[in-house]
């Protein structure tokens, strides 16, 4: 051979071999490294899609939340409840929480239907992702509250026990505790009232389903 066609072989030698790619396997470390950041992007393409986490309201439930409402002192008001800030008094817009501090016998700015605290309406406005303060969404917000506390289930095929009730005490302070008393030391409803309320609300909308 030539040395012409030696030059002319090796450069095609070299074309070849880099069009077939490399021809040495990843290290250990390297192959750890790709894998990790697949498993990152896979990660963030899952994250980026919210779950749905609508609670579906079925007679118990809303049974649940008329309870209270009842116990938090918005019931009588109908749709207006979900419009009341504590103390009683009215707030127009329903795009946000109010954010209103009210001074009477206590210093709060609960509002709503079920008299959420600023901070606990955004803990479960952000994992919920609700956008206003409407009505839907408050039923949503306590739903998500009463599932937190992890009785939720319970009180689907058990009904509003008394030991519901105790926990459910810890997040509104209407409720009794087992001993009777409000977690919190502020007015509070006797559970045998509660359970009436519960028990007959439910049957009006059983009735009506």
């Amino acid at each position: 051979m030539t040395r012409g066609s030696a030059a002319i072989a090796a450069t095609s030698l070299g074309l070849l071999l880099l069009a077939a790619g490399p021809l040495v396997r990843p290290s250990r470390g390297e192959a750890q490294q790709q894998a990790r950041g697949a498993s990152a992007a896979t990660t963030v393409s899952a994250t980026t899609t919210p779950p749905d986490r609508t609670y579906p309201i079925t007679p118990e439930r809303r049974a649940l939340l008329n309870t209270i409402r009842y116990a938090e002192g918005t019931w009588k008001q109908g749709s207006e409840g979900y419009r009341t800030l504590y103390g009683g008094g009215r707030f127009s817009s329903l795009a946000r929480h109010p954010e209103v501090v009210v001074v009477k016998r206590y210093r709060s700015a609960a509002a709503g239907a079920y008299q959420f605290l600023p901070g606990t309406w955004r803990e479960a406005s952000r994992k919920l992702q609700l956008a206003s303060f409407e009505p839907h969404s408050q039923d949503q917000a306590a739903l998500y509250l009463v599932d937190r506390r992890g009785v939720l289930a319970q009180i689907d095929q058990r009904g509003l026990t008394r030991e519901a009730m105790a926990v459910l005490a810890r997040e509104w302070a209407s409720f009794p505790t087992l001993r009777g008393s409000s977690a919190y030391g502020q007015p509070v409803k006797k559970a045998d009232e509660l359970a009436r309320f519960y028990r007959s609300n439910l049957e009006e909308l059983r009735d009506q389903a």
